[in-house]
């Protein structure tokens, strides 16, 4: 945890006749900032800091971080004033200078500031304090801020990711529950493969995942809070689909069983455990997800003959088919902003993930391949992260990650296979 967080200035001063730069990402096509991120100066983890920093930008897809060798002006720190003409020179449109130093006390204290190279002025700059072991958290705090100040949206970088670690041979897999900063970096083991886990969903509202175990070939819920490590057993449901998600709130969770050949949705409130049905057909209704203002919740069926994803209220009602393209859609995710849900899409013998309007217009696809699945968004509702298989006997599912451009696709590093990827909200 951060222990203590000071502004050093928000705002800067801008001189007359000059404006602050900034990203517009509402633009369909986004040419990346030419950003300098400088070593940052002070102790032993500065320079470790500082390439987090530029990686985290990078990924975003947004910003260039510009190679240090072409760098005229070294060893700044977040006291000095650059020479502007100096990053100029090498078409640096921003830089990212900083300072980390170790406190008498033992704490780590860490401080950047951001600069407009044209206009000759500092963006933003803040100061942090916490325990050095927290220093790749501060980096991606310094994303956040750098994140938000040059795009006018939150950052993403804080957070973290709760998958299915898969290890061993194809035909006898152990999966553990596990969890990783958004990067990939302080992966941490949360269930000890004794038994199969499956889906894993975090909470909107607090670090608390909900996932499904097979105890002995009976699926169980359970609620698992990340920080402290307690885990309650929410049920067994025979028949469950694996496909359970929180409601916006974090109160309650809508799932899918399984009687008789069919699937109805449920929700579940996680303070009494009362459990109401959503929907009542003769078909397969599943992997829901609520809107984040929790009146509508987006779903499965093959109620149409073959699956499509539809839309209906809160409690049921109003149901409305959405996806009219040609193939068969699954496992639909509300957008955190709102405006989209993403999908998996089988078509002509690939998997594809993409998005659309709440809707169903304007349909989108970002990436098609042979086996991708389990989209999850990012809490700004930028980036999506999803698995996909690949062939082979020594074949496995790997993470993704992927803008809504749908032009930086990259992978995850995990320490074996992994899948079912489920983003965290932003860490307190």
């Amino acid at each position: 945890m951060v222990v203590a967080l000071a502004l050093l200035s928000s705002l800067a001063l801008v001189r007359p006749g000059f404006a602050l730069i900034e990203i517009d990402i509402r633009q369909g096509n986004i040419q990346p900032m030419p950003i300098a991120v400088s070593d940052f100066s002070g102790s032993e983890i500065a320079v470790e800091v500082s390439r987090v920093v530029e990686a985290d930008l990078k990924r975003s897809g947004l910003f260039s971080p510009l190679d240090r060798n072409a760098f005229i002006q070294k060893n700044l720190s977040s006291s000095t004033v650059p020479s502007f003409a100096n990053w100029t020179v090498i078409n640096a449109q921003a830089l990212v200078t900083g300072t980390v130093s170790q406190e008498a006390d033992g704490r780590l204290k860490a401080e950047f500031r951001l600069w407009d190279v044209f206009a000759g002025e500092q963006m933003t700059g803040q100061q942090f304090f916490t325990t050095p072991k927290n220093w790749r958290r501060v980096a991606h705090i310094i994303s956040d801020a750098i994140y938000e100040r040059l795009t006018g949206e939150k950052g993403y970088f804080d957070t973290r990711i709760v998958f299915v670690d898969e290890s061993g041979p194809k035909d006898q897999r152990v999966k553990r529950l596990a969890i990783m900063d958004q990067d990939g970096a302080n992966v941490r083991y949360l269930t000890d493969g004794s038994n199969l886990v499956l889906t894993p969903r975090f909470s909107p509202t607090k670090q608390e995942v909900t996932y499904m175990e097979l105890d002995n070939g009976q699926p169980r819920a359970y609620l698992l809070d990340i920080e402290t490590g307690r885990r309650s057993n929410v049920g067994q449901f025979p028949g469950m689909s694996f496909s359970s998600r929180f409601s916006p709130d974090g109160n309650s969770i809508v799932l899918s069983l399984q009687q008789q050949g069919d699937a109805n949705i449920y929700r579940m409130d996680l303070r009494n455990g009362k459990i109401t049905r959503l929907t009542n057909s003769a078909s397969i209704d599943t992997s829901p997800s609520f809107s984040p203002n929790g009146q509508q919740i987006t779903f499965e069926s093959d109620r149409g003959g073959r699956q499509q994803i539809y839309v209906m209220n809160a409690d049921g009602s109003g149901v409305q088919r959405i996806s009219f393209g040609e193939g068969s859609y699954s496992t639909p995710v509300w957008s955190p902003r709102g405006d989209l849900i993403a999908f998996t899409k089988r078509y002509k013998g690939e998997f594809q993930i993409g998005v659309m309007r709440t809707d169903g217009s304007r349909e989108r696809i970002l990436v098609s391949g042979y086996h991708n699945e389990g989209p999850t968004w990012a809490p700004n509702g930028r980036v999506l992260m999803f698995f996909r298989e690949s062939q082979g006997a020594n074949g496995g599912p790997h993470l993704y990650s992927i803008d809504l451009t749908g032009r930086n696709e990259l992978r995850v590093p995990t320490p074996a296979f992994g899948s079912d990827p489920a983003w965290s909200p932003p860490i307190d």
